[in-house]
């Protein structure tokens, strides 16, 4: 009972600030180190145990392990069985969990103003496609519709523009009218926001292009870091 007891405190609105603003039950929820990033990687679609660990580096098993324990007991994340023939376990976002895309990337728009933010760190797959949902320009509503699909390390993803809107998500595969691939998420990256020309990114930092290159073009200038408005 002793445990029961301490595992419902642990998820106690008003444990940390004894605060009734919304803000401070946010930090609760998702104010613990690696929380708000779990969340990011499984904002695209549910994801093994090893996979989110893969995706970051920094996570031990344990704190892993704990955090999703811990997210769950909020009603964030719950686990799931896939179907035969997977039959692996894998925890998505319920739908609450869901719920925090858009204040995830207000956030990350928000911090990418600082000159303080490091564009140039390591970023995982689903990290890069989350960003272009933040990062899109307003062009985009006037884009054509098109299907751009992204093979970032062993990951698929698919971007579709429709009517000027866009939806990212996991897929088994990379296909579209144009499709992007690259050892990591990085030669995309540096496609988006440094403004690298693709063949350079081609030549040194194998990202190859299949499809409609001219296509590709267009939807990767669609995307830029927004300006910094803070003082160095």
């Amino acid at each position: 009972m002793k445990l029961q007891k301490e595992t419902k405190d642990a998820v106690a609105h008003g444990k940390w600030y004894s605060d009734a603003c919304g803000t401070a039950f946010a930090l609760e929820v998702l104010g613990e180190r690696w929380s708000m990033l779990i969340v990011r990687e499984l904002m695209l679609g549910p994801r093994r145990f090893s996979a989110i660990r893969a995706s970051l580096p920094g996570i031990s098993a344990k704190v892993l392990t704990e955090r999703l324990e811990t997210l769950a007991q909020w009603g964030v994340v719950e686990k799931s069985q896939l179907p035969p023939p997977a039959s692996a376990q894998v925890y998505g976002l319920t739908e609450w969990g869901y719920a925090a895309d858009h204040a995830l990337n207000e956030l990350g728009r928000w911090a990418a103003r600082s000159c303080r933010h490091n564009p140039d760190l390591p970023l995982s797959a689903a990290s890069l496609m989350a960003s272009m949902r933040t990062m899109q320009l307003p062009a985009l509503s006037q884009a054509r519709d098109m299907t751009i699909g992204f093979e970032l390390g062993g990951e698929a993803f698919g971007a579709t523009i429709r009517s000027g809107v866009l939806a990212i998500e996991r897929s088994d595969r990379a296909e579209g009218d144009a499709v992007l691939r690259a050892p990591n998420a990085r030669p995309v990256a540096g496609a988006l926001y440094s403004g690298m020309p693709l063949a350079m990114l081609e030549e040194e930092a194998g990202l190859v292009i299949e499809g409609d290159r001219a296509l590709a073009q267009q939807y990767l200038a669609l995307f830029a870091l927004p300006a910094k408005i803070d003082a160095v």
